[in-house]
């Protein structure tokens, strides 16, 4: 069975329910199961109540999503893995109770990153209105559709609209309608998706020490071996202040060579790396490689290396003779 950062009616449950149509995932689709919070879905999971769950990692408005981020990345934590990724559009709706006209919204609620997407709009249409931010898109809705509530819209997903039986006054009101939300499905430590040709790598990079160039060291790593990055950020150790780590996608495979070398590299000059999993990218996007980064180049380099270290043994031998 899998799990979703509920409740029912969010993005992240629209995005669960975009995985029907891969036969692989279909079944545990339909039975899956809502958290209240990113940190319990993905405990969900190293428990073992559930095989995997679909959680936010990153916007295109507001970035990364720090409860998925921080999480995954956390070195006390047992490991979990990235099975699949999923983009969805966001799309907002102001929910009200059925009859509740535009003028007559005097109070908001909705989940941080919907109030931050539609800042302007909701400035500009209910100047009067009070948002207040909480838990999720779905339960904004779920709130407002009861009768007692204090709040007179929601801004929700269009399906928490239906959902709860809510009425939209007003629909697409996000600032920019070019915004998409990543989703990851995660899971227990196994067996990796095989590559595509179009995946992605996801890790965290510890510094070793907090020194001028500690940075450049690990992007020298990714970037002498062709391995080009799709998002790096920095996050907080939460062990002292100013103390931080990288978490990084990058373009490839693990069974890309450029990209086991990489991550060789990585191993090599960082404190700890933690990885999160290679997988199919959900745009299809294939990796650009740059020359002399190609599986190809990787094998006739290192059969050059082998025929250099033959020639160089049978040197050895004849003058030990």
């Amino acid at each position: 069975m899998f799990g979703y950062f509920g409740p029912e009616g969010t993005f992240t449950h629209q995005a669960l329910l975009l995985l029907a149509d891969d036969p692989c995932f279909a079944d545990q689709v339909t039975t899956a199961k809502p958290y209240d919070s990113v940190p319990a879905a993905l405990d969900a999971v190293r428990t073992g109540e559930v095989s995997a769950v679909m959680v936010p990692i990153e916007n295109s408005v507001e970035g990364g999503v720090s409860a998925t981020l921080d999480n995954l990345g956390n070195p006390d934590a047992v490991p979990l893995q990235i099975m699949a990724e999923v983009l969805v559009s966001v799309t907002f709706d102001l929910a009200v109770r059925p009859g509740t006209v535009l003028e007559e919204v005097r109070g908001v609620i909705t989940h941080p990153h919907a109030a931050a997407q539609t800042r302007a709009w909701l400035a500009e249409k209910l100047p009067q209105a009070a948002v207040v931010e909480r838990g999720s898109t779905a339960g904004a809705a779920r709130e407002v559709a009861d009768p007692s509530s204090e709040f007179d819209g929601a801004v929700c997903a269009p399906v928490a609209t239906q959902l709860y039986g809510l009425t939209a006054v007003a629909h697409d009101i996000a600032d920019n309608d070019a915004a998409v939300t990543r989703f990851v499905l995660v899971g227990q430590r196994g067996a990796l998706p095989p590559a595509t040709g179009h995946d992605k790598t996801t890790l965290v990079a510890y510094l070793r020490a907090d020194r001028a160039g500690a940075l450049l060291e690990i992007l020298q790593q990714l970037a002498v071996r062709g391995v080009n990055l799709c998002r790096i950020e920095s996050r907080p150790t939460k062990t002292t202040l100013g103390s931080y780590c990288f978490s990084i996608d990058a373009e490839g495979h693990i069974d890309d060579a450029r990209m086991a070398e990489a991550l060789m590299g990585l191993k090599r000059v960082c404190q700890d790396v933690i990885f999160l999993g290679s997988y199919p990218r959900a745009d299809k996007v294939s990796a650009s490689i740059a020359d002399g980064a190609s599986d190809a180049d990787y094998r006739q380099a290192d059969v050059w290396l082998h025929g250099m270290r033959l020639a160089g043994h049978a040197v050895s031998k004849q003058t030990n003779l």
